[in-house]
């Protein structure tokens, strides 16, 4: 990680002291919204993790800039578990897709949450626009691949990757961008898309390598489920990882954060995935 913010016994210490910071917010929004994140699934090791990716994704941040990046994580795991884990037909499917874009608070504790995520922003209304149309990129991902869950044939390799909004990465960055100010206007998300879609690609392969087991039990489609091999997935994720620090570097003048944003987001994940998963153990 480059520069002060993030380096040293003092900038390690910082981060740390952002994501206990961040992990215990996390702990006190999840019981305002009842029923939405039952203890079974969201631990104090989940609320901390997921701090702990914001906080060292982003060290030269104040706890209150993260407190976006933090629960749009939130949000996305809340909904990838109504969807793989609770909804057993289409209509619930499409309920918990309304509740996340409607806006309306009183509909549900999904509803109220993304209303609340979505005022926390504090966005004007173009970047507003921007992140509804990201978050509607998340839920009809998720959709998709609750669908192909079900169906006789799953997709091929690259249509299953060009549906990598499903892992929620992009949407979480864009919640934080547009948070933070990285993002402006909705020319600087244009300019930031390619290099985070490609870190998204990654990242949804990363994720299947590291659930496979977990996965390969609850019926979720993943590369496996697929009928990729694991040299084959192995060879796509170093081509990916390849694309996207080469899609990095030329926006890294103008947008250094998010460049190492990206960057950390690659390497950070690869080494947590290695030893640990963001989900409580059943």
């Amino acid at each position: 990680m480059s520069g002060p913010a993030g380096t040293g016994p003092f900038g390690i210490g910082r981060t740390c002291a952002l994501a206990v910071a961040g992990g215990r917010d996390l702990t006190r929004v999840a019981a305002r919204y009842d029923g939405l994140f039952p203890e079974k699934s969201f631990d104090a090791g989940l609320y901390g993790s997921l701090a702990m990716a914001g906080a060292f994704g982003s060290p030269w941040s104040t706890p209150e800039e993260l407190r976006v990046i933090n629960r749009a994580s939130l949000l996305l795991f809340a909904v990838d578990r109504l969807i793989d884990e609770e909804a057993d037909s289409q209509d619930q499917v499409t309920a918990v897709v309304a509740a996340c874009l409607g806006g309306e608070r009183a509909a549900s504790p999904l509803a109220a949450f993304a209303a609340d995520l979505r005022a926390e922003l504090g966005a004007s209304p173009a970047m507003e626009a921007a992140w509804q149309d990201q978050l509607e990129r998340l839920l009809i991902a998720m959709s998709r691949e609750w669908e192909w869950s079900r169906a006789e044939h799953g997709p091929g390799p690259d249509e299953y990757l060009a549906n990598a909004d499903s892992c929620g990465a992009l949407f979480v960055a864009v919640s934080h961008w547009i948070r933070t100010g990285v993002a402006a206007s909705p020319a600087d998300l244009h300019r930031l898309r390619p290099a985070g879609e490609a870190v998204q690609r990654y990242l949804r392969l990363l994720n299947d390598v590291a659930t496979r087991q977990r996965e390969s039990g609850s019926g979720d489609v993943n590369v496996f489920t697929l009928g990729w091999e694991p040299d084959a997935v192995n060879d796509r994720m170093a081509g990916l990882a390849q694309e996207a620090a080469e899609l990095i570097e030329p926006i890294r003048a103008a947008h250094p954060r998010a460049a190492e944003y990206l960057t950390w987001q690659i390497h950070y994940s690869a080494g947590f995935y290695g030893l640990s998963d963001f989900w409580a153990a059943s």
